[in-house]
């Protein structure tokens, strides 16, 4: 089995928590079958993510970073850029933008999906159009006495938001109370 069709299986064997997580897999699996490179961002018009909702060691906190382009309090995460074992791409993504050293899955098993839009912007000087995140979550752990350490071209801070405070920081509705509020929801569902 290759690394694609091993993904495939584990999003077909992964039981939605909602409307939204069972009709966002359901568009994952068609564009896992559709053939066209969804693990690169050259996929014009929705390419694999993968985000870390990262937790302290008691579960009590959140660890987000304040995002430039979506002016907002949010997760971390970034593009799949050809790697299939999306665990590993949040991880890095999760060091990368809050300069955590230590981080580990609470479970390797996918916590959440989503498709989320992302509208047209301006990277790094050139304008990327409107497209989809084919975007897994996963439920990382970090020790929150580490120094964190923001990344410049993408994000202007880093911090620790108490569990019951953190929506509160988020700006982007949509993503407040469909994502990140479901994501706090399954965390007081499923004990980890």
């Amino acid at each position: 089995m290759d690394c694609i069709e091993k993904f495939r299986k584990t999003v077909e064997d992964f039981l939605p928590y909602n409307e939204q997580e069972e009709r966002d897999k359901e568009m994952l699996l068609q564009y896992l079958s559709s053939g066209e490179s969804i693990f690169f961002r050259e996929s014009l018009g929705a390419h694999m993510s993968a985000s870390a909702w990262v937790v302290n060691r008691a579960h009590d906190k959140v660890l987000m970073a304040y995002h430039n382009i979506y002016n907002s309090w949010a997760w971390t995460g970034g593009h799949a850029d050809g790697e299939t074992d999306l665990l590993k791409v949040a991880v890095r993504e999760a060091m990368e933008e809050t300069g955590i050293r230590t981080v580990r899955p609470v479970t390797e098993d996918i916590f959440s999906l989503e498709v989320l839009t992302v509208d047209g912007h301006e990277k790094k000087g050139t304008y990327v159009s409107s497209h989809l995140h084919l975007n897994v979550t996963y439920l990382l752990e970090a020790d929150d006495r580490e120094i964190l350490h923001k990344k410049e071209d993408e994000n202007s801070a880093v911090g620790w938001f108490p569990v019951e405070e953190c929506l509160m920081a988020v700006n982007e509705p949509w993503m407040r109370e469909r994502i990140y509020g479901k994501l706090l929801d399954k965390m007081r569902d499923i004990k980890y």
